[in-house]
């Protein structure tokens, strides 16, 4: 989109997230190897007891393990983001085009080249900050093949910083994420549609030149309430009434897969990874223990709300398998129409009488 009234330069957005994200801990490179190798085998080595304990089972190659340094990880999501950003561009640009028709010129392209730059290093910012927190992801890829990425210095980092056994915190972390390869390979539709409701809501939340000017007036009243305890980020400031609901209810989407995996992760239990108490235990301190201007930039892009969707969501998954078992849980796969809603996330019971009857 270089010759966009308004674009970001994607490949600025890389050189900047290249140089803020840093290498991670020093290692040699028989560690950095080892490591490696540790993360391969403990990947390949969830397969089975996930499967066994979500009792949900996908089909064999469906997904690549890559194990990546920051680089790679920002690499894969540039593409991820890009494909997803692209719809929300054109639907901006589309309605600046509508507007300079009607109101005069269209703007230089020099400067137009020149936004495309500073968006482009906030993207990097953002990406580079991100890729050095991130310990696994499961990346749906909209534009290409999904795969799963283990990013190598951030998990060598938390195990360090926390003091946990190395050979069972990388079985932890490849658990939790080879539970969300199993849900987006096991359930066919998943994929599809959380690609599809999330790019429509992006799209959905992006203003019109129209709407910008209002919500910059919103965003002057409202935005200290996105520095405090419990909110869900900035984005939120600029949402009707409508679109909250419509978030809540991708929100209660994205809190049943994390919670989900979080549950099968801590029920795999010590015949896996025997010291999986006391790495809980030291994950949940980590979490508590960021320091202040980590914490407000978290709370600022929404992360805080991502680790209250690990509780509400385990919470859920527990609920509902204590009064119907894995397999009545295991209803919610079957459609998009059996998820739960947001008000369903917070009262379980809701949910099994929906399905269940």
């Amino acid at each position: 989109m270089s010759d966009s009234m308004i674009s970001i330069d994607w490949d600025f957005a890389r050189a900047s997230a290249q140089r803020l994200a840093g290498s991670g801990p020093k290692v040699s490179s028989s560690e950095a190897a080892a490591a490696v190798a540790d993360l391969r085998a403990a990947a390949a080595a969830a397969h089975a007891p996930v499967a066994e304990t979500s009792r949900m089972e996908s089909p064999a190659g469906s997904a690549p393990v890559l194990i990546v340094d920051r680089g790679g990880w920002t690499e894969a999501n540039l593409g991820s983001m890009r494909a997803l950003m692209d719809p929300v561009l054109d639907k901006i640009q589309s309605s600046m085009a509508a507007k300079v028709g009607k109101s005069g010129p269209a703007p230089i392209p020099a400067i137009a080249g020149i936004g495309g730059k500073i968006a482009g290093a906030e993207m990097g910012a953002l990406l580079a900050f991100l890729a050095g927190k991130v310990l696994g992801q499961y990346d749906l890829a909209p534009q290409g093949r999904p795969r799963l990425l283990l990013v190598a210095p951030n998990i060598v980092h938390a195990e360090r910083e926390m003091e946990v056994d190395p050979h069972d915190f990388r079985r932890w972390v490849a658990m939790h994420e080879e539970t969300h390869r199993v849900q987006f390979t096991a359930v066919p539709w998943l994929r599809d549609h959380m690609i599809t409701t999330t790019r429509d809501l992006a799209v959905d939340l992006a203003p019109t030149p129209g709407e910008l000017a209002e919500r910059m007036t919103q965003l002057a009243k409202q935005l200290p309430g996105a520095f405090k305890e419990g909110s869900s980020g900035l984005a939120e400031v600029f949402m009707t009434p409508e679109q909250k609901a419509r978030v809540a209810d991708v929100t209660a989407i994205m809190s049943l897969l994390e919670g989900h995996a979080d549950v099968v992760m801590d029920d795999v239990g010590p015949d896996v990874i025997p010291s999986v108490a006391w790495i809980r235990e030291k994950f949940t301190q980590r979490r508590a223990g960021l320091n202040q201007v980590d914490k407000i930039v978290r709370r600022i892009l929404g992360l805080e709300a991502k680790m209250r969707q690990y509780a509400d969501g385990a919470v859920f998954v527990r609920a509902v398998v204590a009064k119907v078992g894995i397999d009545g849980f295991n209803a919610v796969w079957t459609s998009p129409e059996t998820l739960p809603t947001a008000a369903e996330m917070a009262d379980p019971a809701a949910w099994v009488a929906r399905v269940h009857g």
